[in-house]
């Protein structure tokens, strides 16, 4: 975890490092006890008239693409001394208009004990394809802890039982895997 001051101080040296024309305003600093993430807002491209969701999203993808290649030896350069400095990996993102673009950011794997109710919530989340793995389903619930409930689940859970009701009855069912009433 890291201590506000920590967190100060990367921001201030950061403050005296960015070249002043890389951002609009200070970045955006979050520090872990792995990673620090820094991310800028960039002018968004100037469009005359209206456009399209479509085209205002690949004008700002185009415009974070370009801020990455011109920047990229620098960026490199700035991360360097930050993580020799703070033994944390370096983590760069821009944000121009309502697009936000991280790149790359590290994945860092975290050992965790879960008893019988918590393997389950994501084994559901395999077994429904909603993730590739364990692994892949807890950081998936990480992100969507705040939006979604028990609630949720149960309703995934149902979808997946109609789901297997619906494959047991479908054409390539035997006798066998259909369902029938014996009473």
């Amino acid at each position: 975890m890291s201590t506000q001051s920590e967190i100060e101080r990367v921001r201030g040296w950061l403050t005296g490092r960015l070249p002043v024309e890389w951002f609009e305003g200070e970045p955006e600093v979050s520090v872990d006890r792995d990673e620090i993430l820094v991310v800028g807002r960039i002018a968004a491209p100037e469009q005359g008239g209206e456009v399209s969701a479509a085209e205002r999203a690949a004008a700002e993808e185009g415009r974070i693409k370009q801020f990455r290649e011109d920047t990229r030896e620098k960026r490199i350069e700035i991360a360097r001394e930050l993580e020799h400095a703070t033994r944390r990996k370096v983590a760069w993102g821009v944000r121009a208009g309502e697009t936000r673009t991280v790149f790359t950011s590290l994945s860092a794997p975290v050992m965790t004990r879960l008893r019988q109710p918590e393997r389950q919530v994501l084994d559901t989340l395999v077994d429904a394809g909603v993730a590739r793995s364990r692994s892949d389903a807890l950081g998936w619930c990480v992100k969507l802890v705040a939006q979604h409930s028990e609630s949720w689940l149960g309703d995934l859970r149902e979808a997946m039982t109609k789901v297997e009701d619906v494959r047991r009855a479908g054409p390539d069912a035997t006798e066998e895997s259909v369902p029938t009433d014996r009473t």
